[in-house]
């Protein structure tokens, strides 16, 4: 098994190398040597130096290392070696010229709080069943919005686990009401992660839960004015096409629990305090050339 090691500085002993030449014999023993004590390697793993070559680094020529192993396994290290062959670094360089939330469009889910456009843009991947969504659900609104007003707006993204037995339910009843009505799909948000708990009854069972689902997103198709029979047609089909492309799209953004939270772009994950969540916000702000509100004081604990 190999074990990376990321800018990481080796001292060797001094030789002199000129860029585009082999590396010694001598220095591929050095090399080598520190290779072998940093790296875990399956035993009886090969390794072999290319040339030197120029780098983007002062002082250091680029070299290929090739390693392989008797079970079968291969693979290649790129090292930086100075140019008088004393020390052996591994750099990883990461192209940041874009910003980040270009890889997060809002795209046509409904939203709460600013305008198409906003300075921040969050996108939340969301678990109808899970309780540190719900936690995070019922701290961040309304406060959220209160705070930031049309500095910010905010999506809400499937992200349904296995794990959650009626979680897809949900996650495809409140798309059946978003179709519709962008508020509709906002109540049934609120009130499936205020009324988690209580859903399946005491023995939580499957179908109860189910069934108290399907007639929450009902009621509030009814309060909105949503038409009846398409969302009828709609819950009844229970079509996960949405929520699977939401849930490969999320896996491929690296989103491995929820909630996972995306502010321009930046990860936070987990249902963190409501202090910090808003000073990642401020920050975001003030990067995108605004003004936060004044800074956060939690309320006193009583």
């Amino acid at each position: 098994m190999l074990r990376s090691f990321v800018l990481l500085m080796l001292g060797l002993t001094a030789a002199c190398g000129a860029q585009g030449a082999e590396v010694t014999p001598e220095l591929a023993h050095r090399m080598e040597s520190m290779l072998r004590e940093k790296v875990r390697f399956s035993p009886g793993t090969s390794i072999q130096f290319g040339t030197r070559k120029a780098s983007e680094i002062p002082g250091y020529d680029a070299v290929e290392v090739k390693y392989a192993s008797l079970d079968g396994g291969a693979g290649t290290i790129a090292l930086l070696v100075s140019k008088d062959g004393t020390k052996m670094a591994q750099f990883t360089s990461y192209d940041i010229h874009a910003d980040p939330k270009v890889a997060f469009p809002l795209g046509d889910r409904p939203a709460r709080g600013g305008p198409v456009g906003a300075p921040v843009e969050i996108v939340n991947y969301d678990d109808l069943e899970c309780p540190f969504c719900a936690r995070l659900h019922a701290s961040i609104f309304p406060a959220l919005i209160d705070r930031y007003k049309d500095q910010v707006r905010v999506v809400y993204r499937s992200f349904p686990s296995d794990g959650h037995p009626w979680a897809m339910r949900a996650a495809i009843d409140t798309d059946c009401v978003a179709a519709e009505s962008a508020p509709a799909f906002w109540a049934a948000v609120d009130t499936m992660h205020a009324r988690a708990a209580e859903y399946g009854g005491p023995e939580r069972q499957l179908k109860v839960a189910e069934k108290q689902i399907d007639d929450e997103t009902r009621g509030v198709g009814r309060v909105f004015g949503v038409e009846p029979k398409r969302l009828e047609t709609c819950i009844a089909a229970q079509d996960p096409k949405a929520e699977r492309e939401s849930l490969a799209k999320g896996a491929a953004l690296g989103v491995g629990s929820t909630p996972t939270l995306f502010i321009n772009g930046l990860r936070i994950e987990g249902a963190v305090p409501l202090e910090f969540l808003f000073g990642v916000i401020d920050e975001a702000l003030v990067a995108a050339g605004q003004v936060p509100p004044a800074k956060y004081v939690a309320p006193a604990a009583k």
